[in-house]
């Protein structure tokens, strides 16, 4: 009888914490929302405060890691399409090559045939239609100034109250993140260096910074960081702000009543161009965080499904769109390191969430397909983060076991596109 008792009490209690990470995980994404401009049809913007309903779009409590292994993490070493720049480096507006000449090809009905070739792959005038999102060029450049400018403003607006808003000298803003640890940094950083190799662009500029004491860059906000008990040496990422943004529902094919985004089905006569290209996005957001592991995006709004059967009718955590319609992948932490970490607890969503997608970019499956052939995925995401990472050495690179599981999924991915094209690509 006591064992009964002491184990309904485990239960009781294990309820208890998952309720209080619920309620926690909706109000720290709500107070990034909160933060964050977002566009109205008059041109303006208004800031969404929270609301009465505070039900959790993701379950992000796994984001913490335990107090012991960040205790063993501490004491370790911090360790494409090129174009012509344009715009100002920096700038708050979010640009792409060729908007003008594509936003009327976007809209009203299709009309250059049907949107999928060779089975599964998007048609290729669908493809030519997305732009570069964020060009190698333009990233670069604002790269390079961010590494450079003086920040002289520190205040919350990029989601858990660990990371910062920042502002540079010339106005122009970044989300700092600081992190439980170094090891979100380190997945974030190697997430977007990740989608470099597989030509997505649809992640923002992403460089490293090291919180120095005589560093200038830092030195007008020496006091904001001391107050926020960062420490001293800690290596943070800075990500571009991009405003004039808004949030992005689950389409309708990929949500738990939909069969999946399959060439099969006629769920594509009725789209428009637009809508089209955005599920073409998906397509390659569902491949990028089934290859990083990514359990803080449409992963987590699975999960939660249990308990909140309309999470996926809310926007998706992590995920905002431009007046154009490119989506915008944010806030990678949870991907490679941490999201490998605890795979075994998410494993099974994330083959869920893959399975269900049967279209894919023909571009970015050649970029799969090289990896699964060269079986140097370790390698080359290593050589591009040195080359382009000053800070690479001290922030650190993937363990062995995890650049097996990366290599592993890559050629998972592999397999399931050519299970998907002997279903579909028929003569």
């Amino acid at each position: 009888m006591r064992a009964l008792s002491a184990n309904l009490f485990a239960v009781l209690l294990l309820c208890a914490l998952a309720s209080v990470f619920y309620v926690w995980s909706a109000l720290e994404n709500r107070l990034e929302r909160h933060k964050r401009g977002f566009s109205v049809p008059d041109g303006g913007s208004f800031h969404q405060g929270p609301s009465e309903d505070l039900s959790a779009k993701t379950f992000r409590a796994l984001l913490a890691v335990p107090v012991a292994q960040r205790q063993n993490s501490a004491g370790r070493s911090k360790a494409q399409n090129l174009t012509t720049p344009f715009g100002f480096v920096g700038s708050r507006d979010y640009h792409v090559n060729g908007d003008d000449e594509r936003s009327a090809q976007r809209e009203g009905p299709v009309n250059l045939g049907y949107p999928v070739d060779d089975g599964i792959f998007w048609s290729n005038w669908l493809e030519d239609l997305l732009p570069v999102r964020f060009t190698e060029g333009y990233a670069e450049a604002w790269r390079s100034k961010a590494r450079t400018s003086a920040v002289v403003k520190l205040e919350p607006g990029c989601g858990r109250i660990s990371n910062q808003l920042a502002t540079f000298a010339d106005g122009t803003k970044a989300c700092v993140r600081y992190g439980i640890n170094a090891d979100q940094v380190q997945g974030e950083t190697l997430t977007y260096y990740l989608a470099s190799l597989l030509g997505i662009t649809n992640l923002p500029p992403l460089v490293l910074s090291q919180l120095n004491g005589d560093s200038a860059q830092w030195l007008t906000v020496r006091t904001r960081v001391n107050n926020l008990q960062w420490n001293d040496r800690a290596i943070v990422s800075l990500t571009e702000w991009i405003s004039n943004l808004t949030g992005v529902i689950t389409p309708a094919p990929l949500r738990q009543e939909s069969s999946g985004l399959l060439p099969a089905l006629r769920c594509f006569e009725n789209k428009t161009t637009a809508e089209l290209l955005e599920l073409m996005q998906w397509s390659d957001l569902v491949v990028f965080d089934y290859l990083t592991a990514n359990f803080d995006r449409l992963v987590s709004n699975l999960f939660s499904l249990q308990w909140d059967p309309h999470v996926m009718e809310r926007d998706t955590n992590n995920l905002l769109k431009t007046p154009h319609g490119d989506l915008v992948f944010i806030d990678n932490e949870a991907g490679l390191v941490h999201g490998f970490r605890v795979l075994n607890m998410w494993e099974k969503y994330h083959h869920s969430v893959l399975s269900s997608v049967c279209v894919f970019r023909k571009r970015t499956m050649q970029r799969v397909a090289e990896l699964h052939r060269r079986r140097d995925s370790r390698q080359r995401l290593l050589d591009l983060y040195r080359d382009s990472e000053p800070l690479s050495q001290e922030l650190g690179f993937l363990s062995d076991e995890h650049a097996a599981v990366l290599q592993d999924r890559i050629d998972q991915l592999h397999k399931h596109i050519m299970q998907c094209k002997e279903k579909y690509d028929q003569p």
